[in-house]
């Protein structure tokens, strides 16, 4: 009997599932695909976090810092002009890369709460998320809400403590306010060796061997790292110190709660890391973590239940549009996360929404504003489309059975203005990036129903989009203009029958639009404005984002 006849029937004894080639593709390709998220309060290190781990992997040879000097080369999660000149990151990047035999899709999230719906709709397309916290600062308020997103979706969380190099960091004090402030068991993997100026280290627990770093330049290369035990480390640590960490760890030892995968994995423990990613001081520590205790993708909710990862039919979600990619083509990439079975360059597929049918001709791996043409991909990859126009955020584009993969993808909108072109000969500009920057999703374009200019109506979660919208406008389209800011706080989209909606009474200091669809949108100064309104108009139903469709 031959080796394969061999496999097939101990497979056949033991009672395991007899699976085509196919199938069994799918499943090898999905163990190996660890697909996550970055989640932080600004200036909490998540970039600096994000650039260590490629360097680490091996994908850059020298890492960037999000400020510093001159000399040193630009991060690479962070590839838009404005993102490096105010050192902070407002869109999400998709980073692939190979390592230890694994595929990482790292989603870089912003930081800044103006731009947290599109942090929310990235971690709709991630398996896992990693939570990096300011040593010394503690949990801050983003933290708090996009760890509330990942707790609510029951995603699998792993905490970075960052910064431990700085003075004020107390170890304990930080697992004690994760599980007070945030309300889950937070459960070291590792412990510093010292902190401060003397942080020189992290102990491994569960060899109980102590990773010693060197220091190198501006933390832009590996450390060299010398591996010890608490017997023969004496020769290069303090005895106090050494004593100190011994007894903190024994204690862990000994009062600690034992860790369960199964715990971790339903969101209710989450292991902890210590290190400093500007050092690069227990990055490689954590790398090693990840991999071990990150999940694979797992099955995905959609309109017909749980699609599993291995079906027989390709589906994927848009979750995000990136306009300008390529400034010099201005072209329009969708991020597709595919959740089920096995994407093909040039199949035909169907976008759910429509029913339309559409050949996919141009798929690329992405990596921050580099690109590779892509002929596969599975379930956990994440894959630039170019088909430009064709996409909102949260379509669903499949084979076979039409479903719709489950989703926020819009989010209520705070703030309001008018946004003019400067330069009427450069309205034709104006008018072509505006509408590429709407595709994003992180403003939404509304206007008078009857006003003969037309003047846009720009409504956004945050007041920074306004100032990245105009950014964008004058150096990727060469658009100059001007914001008028509305005085409004709310926006409900109204539907209710033909005759209700033709009598619709609205408050003297509220404003009717319509978005790009021509739905009716109500603008409010006050909440006392809107429930004014809602009392005048009974029968109408208010909703707080644009309907899906």
């Amino acid at each position: 009997m031959n080796q394969s006849v061999e496999t097939s029937a101990a497979a056949s004894e033991a009672g395991e599932e007899r699976v085509s080639p196919e199938v069994a593709e799918i499943r090898r390709e999905v163990q190996r695909r660890r697909t996550f998220a970055i989640i932080s309060h600004p200036d909490a290190g998540k970039t600096t976090l994000t650039e260590k781990l490629l360097l680490y992997s091996g994908c850059v040879a020298e890492a960037g810092a999000v400020r510093g000097r001159k000399s040193q080369r630009a991060v690479t999660s962070d590839w838009m002009a404005i993102e490096r000149e105010r050192g902070i990151s407002i869109t999400s990047t998709v980073l692939s890369f190979e390592y230890e035999g694994f595929l990482l899709n790292l989603l870089d999230t912003p930081g800044h709460e103006d731009f947290s719906e599109d942090t929310y709709r990235t971690l709709t397309a991630a398996d896992c998320a990693v939570m990096v916290i300011d040593a010394v600062k503690g949990i801050e308020a983003q933290t708090k809400k996009l760890f509330k997103i990942c707790s609510d979706r029951r995603i699998p969380i792993l905490t970075f403590i960052n910064k431990v190099d700085r003075p004020g960091c107390d170890p304990l004090s930080i697992l004690s306010q994760i599980e007070e402030v945030l309300g889950i068991h937070a459960i070291p993997h590792n412990w510093p060796v010292g902190t401060g100026r003397e942080f020189t280290g992290v102990v491994n627990r569960q060899k109980r061997e102590l990773l010693l770093f060197k220091p190198v330049a501006h933390g832009s290369n590996k450390v060299p790292t010398d591996v010890r035990t608490f017997e023969n480390a004496g020769d290069v640590l303090d005895a106090d110190l050494l004593a100190k960490v011994r007894d903190e760890v024994d204690l862990l030892d000994c009062a600690g709660e034992e860790f369960r995968q199964e715990d971790f994995l339903a969101g209710k423990v989450t292991p902890v890391f210590y290190g400093s990613a500007l050092n690069n001081f227990g990055v490689e520590a954590f790398l090693a973590g990840f991999l071990a205790l990150s999940p694979p993708p797992t099955p995905r909710m959609s309109d017909a239940g749980p699609v599993p990862t291995d079906g027989p039919d390709f589906g994927g979600v848009i979750f995000k549009i990136q306009a300008n990619l390529d400034p010099r083509h201005h072209d329009r990439v969708a991020f597709m996360r595919v959740c089920t079975g096995k994407f093909s360059r040039d199949m035909e597929i169907v976008l759910s929404r429509t029913g339309e049918k559409i050949r996919v001709k141009r798929a690329q791996r992405v990596f921050a504003q580099e690109r590779e043409t892509m002929d596969v991909a599975f379930p956990g990859d994440v894959l630039g489309v170019v088909i430009p126009g064709q996409f909102r955020l949260g379509d669903t584009l499949s084979e076979g059975e039409r479903i719709r993969f489950s989703g926020q993808w819009l989010f209520p909108p705070e703030c309001f203005g008018i946004l003019r072109c400067t330069e009427t000969l450069r309205r034709k500009q104006f008018d072509k990036g505006l509408s590429q920057l709407v595709e994003e999703g992180a403003i939404q374009l509304l206007h008078e129903p009857s006003a003969m200019s037309r003047e846009p109506v720009l409504a956004a979660v945050g007041q920074l989009q306004f100032d990245v919208v105009q950014y964008r406008l004058e150096a990727e389209y060469n658009a100059k203009t001007t914001l008028q800011r509305l005085p409004y706080q709310f926006a409900r989209w109204i539907s209710g029958d033909e005759q209700d909606m033709a009598n619709i009474r609205i408050p003297s200091t509220s404003r009717e639009l319509r978005d790009e669809d021509g739905r009716v949108v109500l603008l409010f100064e006050s909440e006392g404005m809107l429930r004014y309104c809602r009392d005048m108009n009974p029968k109408l139903t208010f909703t707080d984002t644009r309907p899906a469709g």
